[in-house]
């Protein structure tokens, strides 16, 4: 069998988690352009998604995203121009930045996060609450469990 028709036919895990999140970001970015927004790109939401009200520093967000600093500079400066952010001094410590909100940035932060909750909102009545919940706890113990050891992983033969 063709590894095409395999993967069609029986996804395995990459290309279902990639669906799930495509289709979700595809539907998130769409509707956020519908409401004006619609300078930003599926880029931006690496920083996007863990801004915080109250200020968030570069390195946090590099590394709750899983992205390179220098990559998070880029892309902070980009919102910035964008009038999403700005960055300020951290009061807790002045030669620390804080990356933060600006109206227009927490007016998005506002709409996205409701965009998201429709979504879950689907899929639970799709599943059903309780199975919803259960695949949302089981999603998470995969994706924050500890990467494999060299010494746990084989190579494909």
């Amino acid at each position: 069998m063709k590894r095409s028709v395999r993967k069609r036919q029986d996804p395995d895990l990459g290309v279902l988690a990639a669906k799930l999140f495509f289709g979700l970001q595809e539907e998130l970015f769409r509707r956020s352009a519908e409401e004006g927004f619609d300078d930003i790109t599926p880029r931006h939401g690496a920083v996007l998604a863990y801004l915080d009200e109250d200020g968030i520093r570069p390195s946090e967000l590099a590394h709750l995203s899983g992205r390179h600093k220098q990559t998070i500079g880029t892309i902070v400066d980009e919102l910035e121009k964008l009038g999403y952010l700005r960055r300020e001094a951290d009061p807790a410590d002045r030669r620390a930045k804080l990356i933060m909100p600006t109206e227009r940035g927490r007016t998005l932060m506002r709409y996205s996060d409701m965009v998201v909750a429709e979504i879950e909102a689907r899929h639970a009545a799709l599943l059903g609450a309780e199975r919803y919940g259960q695949f949302k706890n089981t999603l998470r113990a995969i994706a924050t469990a500890p990467p494999a050891t060299p010494a746990a992983t084989s190579s494909a033969t």
